[in-house]
Order: C-alpha cells, then structure tokens, then sequence
C-alpha cells in the first residue's frame, strides 16, 4: 500500500485543532477550530476523493482519539468518510494506549517505523495518515511517507504544533496536483523525490 499524508495546515504551518476550540488544548494551545470558517465545498469535494482511495488508516493516538469521539456517532454507511473510517482498519500508533475499541482497530506499540514499512508491503491502494503529526513526523525522517496532501487554508495564527519542525529531514518534492477552492484554501498534492538540492546565485568571477 502505498503511504499518504492528508493535513490542514495555516499559512504559517500550524495543523493544531483544526476542528474546533476543545480539539486539541496541548501547549495551552486556544486558537482551535481554525479550518471552521472556510469549510466549502471544493474541501469536501477533496476529502471525498482522498477516502474514495483508502483502503486502511494509520493514525497518532490523539487523532485516533479525536476521530474515536465523533465518527461512530455519525451512523450513514454512505457518508463518504464515516462510513470508511467506521468500517475500514485503523492502526494506532501509541506507547501509552492499551486497547482501541473502535471498530477494526489494532494499536502498534513496538517499532513503529518497522510496523509501517510491514504494512506498507500490504496489498491494496492507500494506507492514509490524517492528521498525526507526531506520527508523521517520525516517518518523514525515515522516508516512508509516499505522498502528501497538504490543504493550506488563508489565516495566520502564530503559535501551534507545525507538521514540519526543527530536526527534519531535508527532502525535495515534486507537485503532482493543485487546486484552490472558493474560499481560497490552497491544496497541493507533492511527492518525495530524493533529497534537498543546493546551489548558489553568485555571479562567476
């Protein structure tokens, strides 16, 4: 299967409680529900499509929790995401998590990397990762993320948890798709191809 990434990230990289206020309060974080006011259709439309390719989930334990408390109460086997993420299976990552009682859900305590690069051998099209910084940054280190499709919405916050932070893995990128909705959220579809490139604009002497 191959990995995706699918996040929403503010101008300035903040993927923090995109959601709503209560989301995610880590770091004393207050500024959550961000994506709410630009939500349109051309977002739904995407997301559609990202789940219309899933085939299994890999998710952080917060996002796990997050997804645990809302998707099961939404009940329609044909929405588009519940319906997916109700049925389909969800592996967590997490050192502190004992048990996952939603449906089809497996948590992966070892080595995580090990884990994924044996999932990621798994017949099928997507094992998608939503959200999950943590987690996704843990697997950008180690080259085992395929794609990713970063929405990037028109607003600044100037504090939150950012997907890409100090200690990264220098990498190029080639964009594949790209989009904008009516609201203005810019969403780009980028492939690793290797890794950063370096050169200089000085002029010859």
């Amino acid at each position: 299967m191959k990995i995706t990434l699918t996040t929403f990230l503010t101008l300035d990289g903040v993927m923090q409680a995109p959601g709503g206020p209560d989301e995610d309060t880590s770091g004393g974080f207050e500024q959550g529900g961000w994506v709410v006011p630009f939500a349109d259709e051309g977002m739904n439309r995407f997301m559609t499509g990202v789940f219309d390719r899933v085939d299994a989930f890999l998710l952080g334990r917060r996002t796990y929790e997050i997804f645990a408390g809302y998707w099961p109460k939404v009940t329609d086997e044909r929405d588009p995401v519940a319906g997916r993420l109700n049925a389909l299976p969800k592996y967590v990552a997490s050192t502190t998590l004992d048990k996952a009682d939603w449906n089809n859900s497996t948590v992966m305590s070892g080595d995580i990397a090990q884990e994924v690069a044996r999932l990621k051998e798994l017949p099928g099209r997507e094992l998608q990762i939503h959200g999950s910084g943590a987690l996704a940054r843990s697997l950008m280190r180690r080259d085992l993320i395929d794609e990713y499709n970063l929405l990037f919405f028109p607003v600044v916050l100037g504090a939150g948890q950012r997907l890409f932070d100090d200690g990264g893995l220098p990498t190029s990128f080639e964009l594949t798709r790209s989009s904008t909705t009516e609201s203005g959220i810019a969403i780009h579809t980028y492939r690793p191809v290797g890794r950063a490139a370096y050169g200089t604009f000085a002029l010859d002497e």
